[in-house]
């Protein structure tokens, strides 16, 4: 069990290791990234039962992961280097060449932790209720997570699953949506409003949980601990997560500008700057 201070030097680092991997092709998704690490580092350094020495694709016996929303890849790599399933020196390929770190997760390069690529957007819920529909099959009381982009539920494939996953009792599924309001052409509202997504996910069976402070890493710990005690009672969980664009680098806070663009040399030290306590760069 980490102490809420080792957790929070934790996030430092990784905001640290975002902006650098973006800042250094040039390339990237910096924004919803900053805003989605707490997340990430609760899940891994603290909620999930995992064994990254040990990776397997099938993970029995092990709580699984989906990011569905494959664009904020370097927040996934850097959270999976620094739990151990690759070195984390190989940080600095992200985006290259012929590496296993690509601008959206895949799974031919064979990259301990990631599951399933993660491009097209809409999919990772699917293949969770899969997941979580094998691990019911096989007796394995471990639970599957996801984490999905506010945008990405105007994919209707979304909510083909959410309808399934009720449905059919997938109670062991805790899905979290991004609630930052922004993605690559503005603000949700702006591109397509969603209304009240509690209310269209209880009407589709599923117990909703709100994470107002989704950039604090005790309420985020604290939530998803919440959410476990849900599962098992018959109805997939669902937290909506409230985070900020670009958390941690002022000049990127709320602003979808930041959906897909790389800080140059000045700003990637500001970055740093205002995130000065480091484990350790790559």
């Amino acid at each position: 069990m980490a102490s809420t201070a080792e957790l929070e030097k934790i996030v430092t680092q990784v905001r640290r290791d975002i902006v650098r991997q973006v800042h250094a092709v040039n390339s990237g998704h910096p924004g919803g990234s900053l805003g989605c690490v707490e997340y990430f580092v609760s899940l891994y350094f603290e909620i999930m039962k995992h064994n990254s020495a040990k990776f397997s694709m099938d993970g029995i016996n092990e709580d699984l992961f989906f990011l569905s929303n494959g664009h904020i890849s370097p927040v996934f790599y850097s959270v999976l280097a620094h739990s151990g399933y690759f070195p984390v020196k190989e940080l600095s390929t992200f985006r290259k060449l012929n590496t296993r770190l690509q601008g959206h997760p895949t799974t031919h390069e064979h990259l301990p932790g990631v599951r399933i690529a993660s491009g097209s957007l809409g999919q990772g819920m699917s293949v969770a209720i899969g997941a979580a529909l094998a691990k019911k099959l096989n007796k394995d009381n471990s639970i599957v997570y996801t984490l999905h982009g506010d945008g990405e539920l105007q994919e209707g494939q979304i909510w083909e699953a959410a309808m399934y996953a009720s449905g059919k009792k997938v109670d062991n599924l805790i899905c979290t949506v991004d609630m930052n309001g922004q993605q690559i052409d503005g603000s949700t509202d702006q591109v397509l409003p969603m209304g009240s997504l509690r209310a269209k996910f209880e009407a589709f069976g599923w117990d909703v949980l709100d994470l107002e402070k989704g950039n604090d890493i005790a309420s985020v710990v604290a939530t998803i601990k919440k959410a476990k005690e849900h599962t098992g009672k018959g109805k997939p969980v669902m937290i909506l997560m409230k985070t900020e664009m670009g958390n941690g680098v002022d000049f990127m806070m709320g602003s979808h500008k930041w959906h897909g663009v790389a800080p140059n040399d000045e700003q990637l030290a500001q970055a740093l700057n205002q995130n000065a306590e480091t484990l350790g760069d790559y």
